[in-house]
């Protein structure tokens, strides 16, 4: 009756030589081919080092302005604005700006390769339903997967720094900016879509002059969805070399270092409310002009 309640499984030394094959396999890939997938990422690398460069020399003030004035052409609300101001003030009084400017450029550089990556296959599953069988999955299994597992063949292929953080982190949030991309296509009035047909559109044309116009609130909230998980990444993307409020967290949690973490994760939450707030008051002003201009 030991079947009953030891579950069968693989012999051990079969499972134990599979698991060994595999590993192999991979360091090998790695001796092989890691050089050029590290030169590949060369560009990459220079972007978010300029990025932080940017964000951490130029005088505080001066970012601050242009932090609320990207705040206030995206939601023109002075609450919204007035909100940022204060959070920054908060954010510097406290001596954390230099860790919170270097996350939020490697947010930015974050967003914008999910954006890039994310929004052309979104339109690739919106228009073939093939495409979204097959993708549908493999982001199951990426938003599914603990964040922790992300580092190991990131770090195996290139080390420790902060490109590896950056793939990890990217891989971890772009899941939303495809789904969304692609739902928001497809939920465009098929009225409309025929309208534009009857007027002789081709099928580029009706993209981006119909689908996605339309679909612009849904894929703001999915850049929306995006910055808040690549933020949740960034304390788990600290153990592998990125810079920001992640590594005195991580820090404070190894030396049990209490206000340290707190005042951390505090700003951390400040800047996700920042970028949460900037963002959905872009999507509903879409949202309304949308609904001012099609009735």
């Amino acid at each position: 009756m030991e079947w009953f309640y030891k579950f069968p499984h693989m012999d051990d030394d079969a499972l134990r030589n599979l698991k060994k094959a595999i590993d192999d396999g991979f360091r090998t890939f790695t001796r092989a081919y890691g050089d050029s997938i590290e030169n590949f990422f060369s560009p990459l690398q220079h972007f978010l080092i300029a990025s932080e460069r940017f964000m951490t020399q130029t005088p505080w003030p001066i970012i601050t302005l242009i932090i609320l004035a990207i705040a206030w052409a995206a939601s023109r609300s002075l609450k919204v604005v007035l909100g940022c101001l204060v959070t920054l003030l908060l954010i510097g009084y406290f001596d954390m700006w230099d860790d919170t400017m270097r996350t939020i450029s490697m947010i930015f550089v974050c967003t914008l390769l999910s954006v890039a990556i994310g929004i052309p296959i979104g339109i690739l599953m919106s228009r073939s339903d093939r495409v979204q069988r097959v993708v549908n999955p493999i982001l199951d299994v990426m938003q599914t997967m603990p964040s922790f597992v992300y580092l190991i063949p990131v770090v195996m292929l290139l080390g420790i720094g902060k490109v590896p953080g950056l793939i990890a982190v990217v891989i971890y949030a772009i899941p939303p900016m495809i789904r969304l991309t692609d739902l928001g296509i497809r939920l465009v009035d098929k009225d409309v879509l025929e309208a534009a047909d009857a007027f002789g559109s081709s099928g580029t044309q009706k993209l981006f002059k119909v689908q996605l116009p339309l679909a612009l609130p849904t894929i703001m909230a999915g850049i929306n969805q995006t910055i808040m998980m690549a933020l949740a990444m960034v304390v788990v993307a600290s153990m592998i070399g990125v810079q920001g409020l992640g590594q005195p967290v991580l820090k404070a949690i190894a030396n049990q270092y209490f206000t340290l973490g707190i005042f951390n994760g505090l700003a951390i939450v400040g800047i996700a409310i920042i970028f949460d707030r900037v963002s959905q008051a872009y999507g509903k002003r879409l949202q309304k002009h949308r609904e001012t201009v099609h009735g």
